[in-house]
């Protein structure tokens, strides 16, 4: 990814409200964590595209636990709070999940429709079937990605992603060959 595109991606609020709180309660429903680990496990799964600061994590821990979600386990180390969530905050994770899965079920066209606007100078016939064709892409792209949420597996990732590889490639080439490069 370009330097400028990874930049600003870093340095825009791109992260919908209420998602850091939904992203901490399903990382301290895999393990306890502090705050910085939390930093670093958000920072490394999202391989370096989002880094949320202290000033966002710190103060949502402490929400969370006078809420009730999460508390404190007795530390290892000096100085290191780590968090696990409690039966409240396991609960309350469950609900946001069924709230989740709700939004995504009636917003399930959303993202299709959405990559819809890119064709929406090319008023020719060419430019109408081209539509269609990015919109039954997206549309199956969208369609596999809630497929694997539901039935995921080692083999399905790997096949899906060589797919999603290989069209990348073909798409690459076709638009290289277009501009004249590599001739």
């Amino acid at each position: 990814m370009p330097r400028s595109i990874r930049h600003w991606i870093r340095h825009t609020a791109i992260v919908p409200k209420g998602f850091l709180r939904f992203y901490v309660l399903e990382l301290l429903a895999e393990k306890p964590m502090s705050g910085s680990e939390i930093i670093h496990e958000i920072e490394a799964k999202t391989e370096g595209l989002w880094k949320p600061s202290p000033g966002s994590i710190y103060p949502l821990m402490s929400w969370l636990q006078d809420q009730g979600y999460v508390k404190e386990v007795p530390a290892e180390e000096a100085g290191t709070k780590r968090y696990m969530l409690t039966d409240g905050g396991k609960a309350f994770l469950e609900e946001q999940i069924k709230a989740r899965e709700t939004m995504r079920k009636r917003f399930k066209l959303f993202g299709p429709l959405f990559f819809d606007f890119f064709w929406y100078d090319l008023h020719t016939k060419e430019g109408l079937e081209l539509k269609k064709a990015s919109q039954k892409l997206t549309e199956a792209v969208w369609e596999l990605r809630e497929t694997l949420r539901e039935k995921s597996s080692e083999k399905a990732a790997s096949e899906a992603k060589a797919v999603l590889e290989e069209a990348a490639q073909k798409i690459e080439n076709l638009t290289k060959k277009l501009k004249g490069v590599g001739e």
